[in-house]
């Protein structure tokens, strides 16, 4: 069983990346990936809290980009290989959708990170989402169409209410 969330990660950073892409040249596009890769780390480490779910999620699939590539205007047909179908099938409609919440809300992304501590994926570790959570003016220069709120509302829209949940920030469930 696949216990790592790491292919999930790398597509959906892709996807984030292509869908909103960095402009100003190689440095800024590495910028632009750093803050997609932590955003999606820890939208998927928020999705998938346990090993045991990042096991289940190897199993069942995270059921790729179809319609993130819809509501983005991306053509599903244009130009792509099998290379290309094979990657976007990793692709986890859900961790984007939070990760574009976590981008375009530098406060709920603090939120974020803070709600991973003593989670199985940070145990003994002290990851730094610095790009994230107080992203300085490079960074947002480099991840201007990454960051835009307008950008990113029909993505993060998608399941914004499932993230204030897990947070702890939505209306209460009634039994």
């Amino acid at each position: 069983m696949l216990a790592d969330l790491s292919p999930v990660i790398a597509a959906t950073t892709e996807w984030l990346t292509r869908a909103y892409p960095a402009s100003g040249g190689a440095l800024a596009s590495a910028l632009c990936e750093a803050q997609a890769r932590q955003a999606v780390t820890v939208a998927a480490w928020l999705r998938y809290p346990t090993v045991t779910d990042a096991a289940l999620l190897g199993i069942a699939g995270p059921g790729g980009s179809a319609r993130l590539d819809r509501i983005s205007g991306a053509d599903p047909d244009t130009g792509r290989d099998t290379d290309d179908a094979a990657w976007r099938s990793w692709v986890d409609e859900v961790v984007a959708s939070w990760a574009a919440c976590l981008l375009a809300d530098p406060g709920l992304a603090a939120g974020a990170v803070a709600g991973l501590a003593g989670g199985d994926h940070t145990r003994g570790t002290a990851p730094d989402f610095r790009r994230l959570v107080a992203p300085d003016r490079r960074d947002r220069q480099a991840a201007a169409l990454l960051r835009h709120p307008d950008l990113l509302a029909s993505v993060a829209g998608l399941h914004h209410t499932q993230l204030l949940g897990r947070l702890g920030r939505g209306p209460a469930l009634i039994a």
